[in-house]
């Protein structure tokens, strides 16, 4: 950035609209526009807009000394918009957006030499933001997408607003961070091919950025501690319940004890320890639950201690509530919580989020074991 005009004041902010639709229909992504096609059809609704809303609404105290570079139209033009923000418009308005907007809109920005530019979006996004800036401007991501492996994400829009403002008039420090992506397609086959695409400069907050997906070890201790984990949960299923399973090695190995195969990176239904439905979404679960008691089993996501809100988005904040915060049963093996110090929830419902934030919960470590774990 030697030799450009720095404007302390000015952000760059990009919204890929269409980031994050496929989380609730349980289509793990929207990278491709006939799964967007797919996602429109199944009822899929933007999430990004209100997210990228979220981040910019705790700002409005800086409205008046603070201007965005935005892209057009849905790109980020709407929300500074809505939010009353003075702003830039870079590109032009289209119905249907793709990678290469952003791009354009990423290298133009960082052209204009803002002080940091702030993306909505997933891991795709992310990579295109890379394609586009590399290590030459500092960015931040607001998490709207299905597949968030990336360390370039705040844990949530609120996070991402406190992370902007003490870097802009506190100095935080920068530092590298992995841009990490999955093929989709294997994705939805149940098999996770992530690959590391590169390292962005991202202002650094421990605890309220995340951290990259970590992989659970393979190891035989692993693989008992997850038997001896679903033993006990299959243990304490009771009759007539309809179990919410969220993806995992270690909730999958509760189907394996049941003689059920149950999906890896989806959400399954259980009723009387026999699988009813495999790989649901939203809608699903709820006409699955309506009228009978549900409990939802999830594990934390390793590295970044998410159960609600990363890769399982079906679980959406409508099931949560409808199944109640009193029956929520957390599973981890002790090896995934050794870097875990807190549970993470980002449902997108605000609200929600304070709710499952005053409790505490009793995560199954071992047969007959628990850890008290408090959500933040």
């Amino acid at each position: 950035m030697s030799g450009k005009e720095i404007f302390p004041k000015t952000l760059g902010f990009i919204v890929n609209p269409v980031a994050g639709m496929g989380g609730a229909v349980g289509l793990k992504g929207t990278d491709g526009e006939a799964i967007l096609k797919k996602a429109v059809t199944l009822g899929a609704k933007p999430v990004a807009p209100a997210r990228a809303e979220a981040f910019l609404s705790e700002l409005k105290a800086l409205k008046d000394n603070l201007r965005l570079i935005v892209g057009a139209g849905e790109m980020g033009e709407n929300e500074a918009q809505k939010c009353g923000f003075s702003h830039v418009v870079l590109g032009e308005r289209k119905k249907e957006t793709s990678a290469k907007d952003t791009i354009e809109i990423a290298k133009r920005i960082k052209e204009m030499g803002v002080s940091l530019l702030v993306f909505c979006g997933g891991d795709g996004t992310a990579r295109d933001v890379l394609n586009a800036v590399g290590m030459d401007l500092p960015v931040l991501g607001v998490p709207t997408g299905v597949k968030m492996h990336s360390a370039v994400f705040a844990v949530n829009p609120e996070a991402a607003a406190k992370i902007f403002q003490e870097f802009l008039f506190g100095g935080l420090p920068l530092k590298e961070a992995e841009v990490m992506d999955v093929d989709e397609e294997a994705f939805r086959k149940g098999r996770v091919s992530a690959e590391l695409y590169g390292y962005m400069l991202v202002p650094y907050k421990p605890w309220l950025i995340q951290g990259s997906k970590m992989a659970s070890p393979v190891t035989e201790s692993e693989l008992r501690n997850q038997a001896a984990i679903a033993l006990y949960v299959i243990e304490n299923m009771e009759a007539d319940v309809v179990y919410v399973v969220g993806p995992g090695t270690t909730t999958r190995t509760i189907g394996d004890l049941l003689d059920a195969e149950k999906t890896l990176l989806g959400v399954d239904l259980f009723c009387n320890k026999k699988l009813i439905a495999k790989d649901v979404n939203e809608r699903q679960i709820l006409e699955k639950i309506r009228g009978k008691r549900a409990k939802i089993i999830v594990t934390p996501i390793g590295g970044q201690g998410f159960i609600f809100g990363r890769g399982n988005q079906q679980i959406s904040s409508k099931v949560i509530r409808q199944v109640g915060l009193n029956n929520i049963i957390v599973v981890a093996t002790k090896s995934k919580l050794e870097n875990l110090k807190s549970l993470r929830v980002d449902t997108g419902d605000a609200s929600l989020d304070a709710e499952l934030r005053k409790n505490q919960f009793k995560v199954i470590i071992d047969y007959k074991m628990e850890r008290i774990m408090a959500v933040e």
